[in-house]
């Protein structure tokens, strides 16, 4: 079993997937659009990589503002996790993504990575860290479960 972690924004999705153990999340592609209503072959590219890699729960950034209220973009976001569940029949699980896109540009900074590079995969590592943030906490609920 895998897990996909999403990051979903008004132009792009970042994709990533857990390793079978369910230990990593790796960062997969970023689906670009032209608009940000044209949502079908978004759709049709997520639905491919779920069955590439027997993809069996959906974890989706929701980008709630830093004083935890819902606004525009995690209106955008329930919406979209609610066509993922209507089209997938897969649990979608919404996660706090506040700063993940800034810790994904500050990563991308450290490493020197040149703008134009950074604008390609951005998305693609904010999806790894909204992926693994959710696979630590599973993690960590494990080890109390088990003392």
């Amino acid at each position: 079993m895998r897990i996909m972690g999403l990051d979903y924004g008004s132009m792009t999705v970042g994709v990533a997937i857990s390793d079978e153990l369910m230990i990593t999340a790796q960062g997969i592609e970023v689906i670009r659009r032209k608009q940000e209503t044209k949502l079908r072959q978004t759709y049709q590219r997520i639905e491919e990589l779920i069955k590439e890699y027997d993809v069996k729960k959906i974890v989706l950034g929701y980008p709630k503002n830093m004083n935890n209220t819902i606004g525009d973009r995690a209106l955008k976001s329930e919406e979209f996790a609610d066509n993922l569940r209507r089209r997938t029949g897969l649990e979608v699980v919404l996660w706090d993504e506040r700063l993940t896109t800034v810790a994904a540009h500050q990563v991308l900074d450290m490493a020197e990575v040149g703008l134009k590079k950074k604008m390609e995969v951005v998305d693609k590592l904010a999806a790894v860290f909204i992926l693994q943030g959710y696979l630590d906490l599973q993690a960590r609920s494990l080890t109390k479960e088990s003392e």
